[in-house]
C-alpha cells in the first residue's frame, strides 16, 4: 500500500514537474518571439544618416521606412482575430514568424530603397497580427499571472530594441560598412524564434476552453468610449517610441556627436528601457494604480525631453537615462490596459486588436512629421516641441481613463 501511495505521489511529483517545465517553455517561446517585434523597425535608426546618405533620398524617406512598418501595425492588426481562429496559435504565429525570417533575410541581397520599403511592409504585417495573438494567449494561458508574462513579453521586445540598437552599427562596421549585412543579420534571430516556438509550443488545436467561452457575451471595443481612449494612450505612448528609436541617432549627431558615440547612448537608452519593460510590470503587481504610473513617467519625460532641447555634452547621458525610464514603463502600461478591461478571451484579444490597430496607425504619422519638419527647417526645433506634445498627452489621457 505504501509502495503504491509512493509511486502515486511520484507520478503527481513528476507530473507537475513536466507541467512546470512546459509552461516554462512557453515562457521562453513567448520571450523568443517578442525578441523579434523591434529590430526590423528599430535597426534603421542606428543607420538613418547611412541610409540617406547611400540611397540618395530625403530624411523623410527615411521616416516611412519606420512609418510603413508602423502603420501596417495599425492597418493588419485585426487580423489577428480570424487568422488565430482558422489556423490556430501555433501555426498562426509560425507563419508570421517565417514572414519575418523572409523580410529580414532579404535585406542581404540588394542595396535597394524599393526593397527596404517592401521589407518593412512585410515587417509591419507581421509584427501587426503576432501582437493580438500573443496579447490573448497569454492572458488564456497565465489567467492568475499574466502582469507578469507581459513583463517579459515586454521584456523581450525591449531586449530586441536594445540589441538592433547595439549591434547594428557595430555590424556595419565590422561587414566592411555594408549596411545591407548589418540589417540582414537580424533574420538570425528570427529563424531561432521559429524553431524554438515550433518545438516548445504543443499542437492543442481546438484549445481547451473555446467552443464554451466562444457563447459569453462580449463587449464591442469600437463602441467603447473607454478602449478609444486607451487606443489614444497607446497611439501616444507609440509614437515617442518609435520617433526615439528612429530620430535620437541624428538628433545627437546634430549635438556635436559622432555616429559611434550617439549609437552607444541609443544603446544604453535602450538596455534602460529594457531594464524597465521587465521591472515595471513587477513593481505594478506591488503598486496596480496605472493612473499613478502613467503621471510619474510623463512628469519624468517632460523633463528629460526638455534638457535633450536645451543641453549638450555630458548632460545628454542623463537625458538618455530619463527617456529609458519613461519609455520603459509606458509600453507595458499600454498591453496591460486593454487586457485590465478584458472580462473574457475573446475581450482580450478584440480589445488587444482595437487598440494595436488604431494606436500603430495613430503613431505612423509623428516619425514623417519630424523628417518633413527637418527637411524644411533644416534644425530639430520641431522635433522638441512634438516630443513635449505626446508627453502631454500621454499625461492627459490619466484624466480620461480615470473611473
Amino acid at each position: 500500500m505504501s509502495c503504491q501511495s509512493r509511486s502515486r505521489e511520484d507520478i503527481e511529483q513528476m507530473v507537475k514537474k513536466q507541467w512546470t517545465v512546459s509552461l516554462i517553455l512557453v515562457v521562453v517561446s513567448i520571450f523568443l518571439i517578442a525578441l523579434n517585434m523591434r529590430p526590423a523597425v528599430t535597426a534603421i535608426g542606428p543607420l538613418f544618416n547611412v541610409l540617406a546618405s547611400a540611397l540618395h533620398v530625403s530624411n523623410t524617406s527615411i521616416s516611412l521606412l519606420t512609418s510603413i512598418p508602423v502603420f501596417c501595425m495599425g492597418l493588419f492588426a485585426p487580423l489577428a482575430v480570424p487568422l488565430q481562429r482558422k489556423l490556430g496559435t501555433k501555426s498562426s504565429i509560425t507563419l508570421l514568424g517565417v514572414i519575418l525570417v523572409v523580410a529580414n533575410g532579404l535585406r542581404f541581397f540588394k542595396e535597394s530603397y524599393q526593397l527596404l520599403v517592401i521589407t518593412s511592409f512585410m515587417a509591419g504585417l507581421a509584427i501587426a497580427i503576432i501582437g493580438p495573438i500573443l496579447n490573448a494567449y497569454i492572458k488564456k494561458k497565465f489567467p492568475q499571472r499574466f502582469t507578469a508574462v507581459i513583463g517579459i513579453y515586454s521584456f523581450g521586445i525591449g531586449v530586441g530594441a536594445t540589441l538592433s540598437a547595439a549591434l547594428t552599427v557595430a555590424f556595419y562596421h565590422a561587414f566592411a560598412n555594408s549596411w545591407t549585412i548589418a540589417l540582414g543579420l537580424w533574420v538570425i534571430l528570427a529563424i531561432v524564434a521559429v524553431v524554438f516556438w515550433l518545438l516548445a509550443i504543443p499542437t492543442e488545436q481546438p484549445e481547451f476552453g473555446q467552443n464554451v467561452e466562444t457563447s459569453e457575451q462580449s463587449r464591442n471595443p469600437w463602441t467603447s468610449r473607454r478602449a478609444w481612449v486607451i487606443l489614444l494612450y497607446f497611439g501616444l505612448q507609440t509614437s515617442l517610441f518609435f520617433s526615439i528609436m528612429s530620430w535620437l541617432t541624428p538628433i545627437l549627431q546634430d549635438k556635436g556627436s559622432t555616429l559611434e558615440a550617439a549609437s552607444t547612448m541609443l544603446t544604453c537608452m535602450s538596455i534602460v528601457q529594457m531594464i524597465g519593460n521587465m521591472a515595471v510590470p513587477v513593481f505594478m503587481e506591488k503598486w496596480p494604480n496605472r493612473m499613478t504610473w502613467i503621471r510619474a513617467l510623463g512628469l519624468v519625460g517632460v523633463i528629460g525631453f526638455t534638457l535633450l532641447w536645451l543641453t549638450s555634452g555630458t548632460l545628454l547621458w542623463l537625458v538618455v537615462l530619463l527617456i529609458g525610464i519613461v519609455l520603459s514603463g509606458l509600453f507595458p502600461i499600454g498591453l496591460l490596459l486593454p487586457l485590465d478591461e478584458a472580462q473574457n478571451d475573446q475581450e482580450a484579444n478584440s480589445w488587444s486588436s482595437m487598440v494595436l490597430s488604431g494606436g500603430f496607425m495613430l503613431s505612423a504619422i509623428i516619425p514623417i512629421m519630424i523628417g518633413v519638419g527637418y527637411d524644411i527647417t533644416g534644425n530639430h526645433m520641431w522635433t522638441y516641441v512634438i516630443f513635449l506634445v505626446l508627453m502631454v498627452g500621454i499625461i492627459a489621457t490619466t484624466g480620461l481613463l480615470k473611473k
